[in-house]
């Protein structure tokens, strides 16, 4: 992928404060999510897809990838109805229909429906992307409360089982899920430490349910990502985490959404066919 797009450093981010849930067009620095350096190869032609999460963010740059590269998709998201219908628009731009449900991944007959509808438009289901996340940032542990553990448990670990459950009546041989970790489920966050307990959560999922699946022939992958420029960030982090924001990676910037889908693509096609149980990390140079 030829990068011909300005990737603004961390010390250029400004700090921004957006209430929950925020919409993507609502950010002052819009993140590069439209695929517009990606170079597709007919790599999932024929394929169908179901992204949760996918109405901004990572969810929308995969959802575009996807298209691009031949799939019929499908997203699913829980609150902001403007955002999913952009994400709707770029995908169908790409020549693929896009499918748009609106749905709570915490509740399992959600995820259920969320398939049905799915494989009842598009005739199968081919690839299970686990995306939907909740966080939200505290100073400490005490200031967790109980509200907060449980959607953040339930969106994050409850909704990937709800919907790899739902998908594997569906799924066969050479078929994927691809989960969306997070290098902060290896190393950590201090602030983040009921979402970090998840994304460890997710982790242990995706090498397990790998080695479930395998002998079905159905890959299971994580991409773990470092920090990434979504409007999760302006939303759930403090204000002067927000400012310089990815300061700490290598390459001294956050990611950007469409530089993670080329990851899931990987995952998801026969590209990917020896790779199961991995997690891919995607962090700039993350690594404590």
């Amino acid at each position: 992928m030829e990068n011909t797009e300005y990737r603004p450093a961390a010390d250029e981010i400004k700090a921004q404060k957006l209430p929950y849930p925020a919409r993507q067009s609502d950010m002052n620095q819009q993140p590069d999510s439209d695929l517009s350096n990606y170079k597709p190869a007919n790599k999932l032609a024929g394929k169908v897809a179901l992204i949760t999460g996918a109405d901004s963010g990572i969810g929308r740059a995969v959802a575009i990838a996807f298209a691009m590269e031949g799939a019929k998709v499908a997203i699913l998201y829980n609150e902001n109805t403007d955002d999913a219908r952009y994400t709707q628009r770029m995908v169908e731009s790409k020549g693929q229909p896009c499918l748009v449900i609106q749905a709570d991944v915490r509740q399992k007959a959600a995820c259920d429906d969320a398939v049905r509808q799915t494989v009842e438009r598009f005739g199968g289901l081919n690839i299970l992307v686990n995306n939907a996340a909740y966080q939200m940032a505290q100073q400490k542990l005490e200031d967790i409360t109980e509200e907060q553990l449980r959607r953040t448990f339930e969106t994050n670990i409850f909704g990937y089982f709800f919907m790899a459950q739902a998908a594997l009546p569906h799924l066969t041989e050479g078929d994927a899920i691809v989960n969306t970790g997070s290098i902060v489920g290896l190393v950590g966050n201090p602030i983040l430490v009921d979402y970090t307990a998840t994304k460890a959560a997710i982790h242990a999922f995706t090498k397990s349910l790998a080695i479930q699946l395998g002998e079905r022939k159905i890959r299971v992958n994580a991409v773990v990502p470092g920090p990434v420029w979504t409007p999760n960030i302006p939303a759930t982090m403090p204000q002067d985490e927000v400012k310089n924001f990815g300061y700490e990676v290598a390459l001294a910037r956050p990611g950007q959404p469409e530089e993670l889908a080329p990851a899931y693509v990987l995952l998801a096609s026969s590209d990917g066919s020896f790779m199961t149980g991995s997690l891919v990390e995607v962090t700039g140079g993350k690594l404590g």
